[in-house]
């Protein structure tokens, strides 16, 4: 046995590429959800299964190195990823919420999906001048959640120093939206 970077014994580091078996191994996929002629890409499952969800959690921290100071996750399921990278990493954790959910003075961005509208909003205050941020989200479809959560970091006054997703559907071009910054997708589909 070894530890893993996070400090977990187990089998120690996995390859990119078993990792992405990982994540398409666990994915369900859901047809006309949230609306018809919606696909729907639950990973639910992945984060139900202890040992698969480690590993992908030890992916994401290790990719990054502790390179940042605070993780913010997307509503919702990015919260979940958020919550462990930063815990596995000793960083702070600060959620991206839906509006109306955050009870102090917020910074807003409206945003459009592949099937509506919507606006994110977090903390005017939730970031120190600087401070060094990975954004984490579940999947990186359009590109819009991620285009709208990415500026609302840097108006709060955040570094983004990386974006992160377990899945990438790529035929819906969501990383054109994003042009200048990397995404790290564990599986890209």
């Amino acid at each position: 046995m070894s530890v893993s970077p996070t400090g977990r014994i187990g089998s120690g580091p996995v390859t990119p590429d078993a990792v992405a078996d990982l994540v398409a191994a666990h994915v369900v996929d859901v047809p006309d959800f949230p609306k018809p002629g919606v696909g729907f890409k639950d990973l639910t499952p992945l984060f139900a299964d202890g040992p698969a969800f480690a590993q992908v959690i030890d992916a994401i921290a290790t990719e990054y190195g502790g390179a940042f100071d605070v993780v913010a996750g997307i509503e919702a399921r990015g919260f979940v990823l958020a919550a462990a990278v930063a815990y596995a990493s000793g960083a702070g954790l600060v959620p991206i919420r839906k509006a109306g959910k955050l009870p102090r003075p917020t910074i807003s961005e409206s945003y459009a999906l592949e099937y509506g509208e919507a606006v994110l909003e977090v903390h005017a205050d939730a970031f120190e001048p600087g401070a060094r941020v990975l954004l984490l989200d579940d999947v990186l479809a359009t590109g819009g959640t991620a285009a709208a959560a990415l500026s609302l970091v840097e108006r709060a006054g955040g570094q983004v120093v990386g974006f992160s997703v377990l899945m990438e559907l790529a035929f819906l071009d969501g990383r054109a939206r994003l042009a200048s910054r990397e995404v790290h997708a564990l599986l890209t589909v």
